[in-house]
């Protein structure tokens, strides 16, 4: 990008104010809330745009043929991580765990991973809403694959986040991989929906991975908290969420338990036993806050912001 040196440049506008670290913290509030009722009647009022499945339901077949059947803008937000396009079955000692609770039947992408790719990302543009937002997990090895199918298909990069996770698999001769890569992509650059949470949000996530001694499981399994995190900031209640590759069930879990219905593709049948479990004893709506309440009170930002807790409170209102 350059600029014409003909073309005057616009003088940058002064501070009227002096600038203060943090202070701006102290008069955030997210973009959009909702009371508890507001949320669950939100989630009751939604009707189902398609005829190909229900609601609240996971089919166990191949994704891209089953959004092939789904209706054109009926979903809200998509939230996938496909398989890693490696040898891998979740069951090496590399990974500290017990193989038998490791349930068989992972299947990872048949020929190129990147027609895969390309495939399935093709198919989200049609039924997502203009409004609608896509998280994408992926590693490293396969990233390009991932770019490029979501070029292909149109979608916009709004967000390269990393999702950092401690204790990487121990390696010898190079550095451990600790992170994964997630990509947020839009239909719309100019209609997506964000809920801003935080007055600051940053792309990178330290999010610990949680181990469930004894549980058996997929051979990969997302935290609830970097599922919930991508479904607070881009949907509402009551909107409708797709995981084209369900797993574990933990998108299930994570939209059931924040008043968001959820539609899934899994093709593993072994899984089903696991999921249904797992959806049974997730409360409908019962890790929903208010957004306003999550935030830090007045109170704890004073404490590790004392100089600009002082500045608050000569203006608490924020008025100019």
């Amino acid at each position: 990008m350059t600029v014409d040196d003909d073309i005057p440049l616009e003088p940058r506008k002064k501070r009227t104010r002096k600038y203060i670290p943090n202070l701006a913290e102290f008069y955030f509030h997210p973009t959009h809330d909702w009371t508890t009722s507001e949320a669950t009647q939100l989630f009751m009022d939604t009707n189902n745009p398609s005829d190909a499945t229900a609601l609240d339901s996971i089919l166990y077949e191949d994704c891209i043929q089953g959004m092939r059947r789904f209706s054109s803008n009926s979903i809200n937000l998509v939230i996938a991580d496909p398989p890693f396009g490696i040898d891998f079955d979740g069951k090496s000692s590399v990974y500290n765990r017990d193989e038998s609770l490791v349930v068989e039947g992972y299947e990872e992408a048949n020929g190129s991973y990147t027609f895969f790719t390309r495939d399935w990302i093709a198919e989200i543009p049609r039924i997502l809403r203009d409004d609608g937002s896509v998280y994408i997990f992926s590693g490293w090895t396969n990233l390009e694959s991932v770019l490029n199918g979501a070029r292909k298909a149109g979608l916009s990069i709004l967000n390269h986040i990393i999702w950092h996770y401690p204790f990487g698999v121990f390696t010898q001769r190079k550095f451990v991989t600790s992170h994964y890569h997630v990509l947020l992509l839009v239909k719309d650059t100019a209609e997506y929906f964000f809920n801003k949470l935080e007055h600051y949000p940053e792309d990178v996530w330290t999010v610990k991975r949680k181990y469930r001694a004894g549980e058996t499981k997929n051979g990969t399994k997302l935290p609830l908290d970097v599922v919930e995190r991508c479904i607070d900031y881009s949907s509402r209640p009551g909107d409708i969420v797709l995981d084209p590759f369900m797993g574990n069930g933990t998108t299930a879990v994570a939209a059931k338990a924040n008043w968001r219905h959820f539609i899934g593709f899994e093709i593993n049948r072994r899984m089903k036993r696991i999921i249904d479990a797992e959806l049974k004893r997730t409360e409908l709506g019962s890790h929903y806050i208010p957004y306003s309440e999550r935030i830090p009170a007045i109170e704890e930002l004073g404490e590790r912001y004392p100089r600009a807790y002082k500045e608050y409170l000569k203006n608490p209102s924020g008025d100019v």
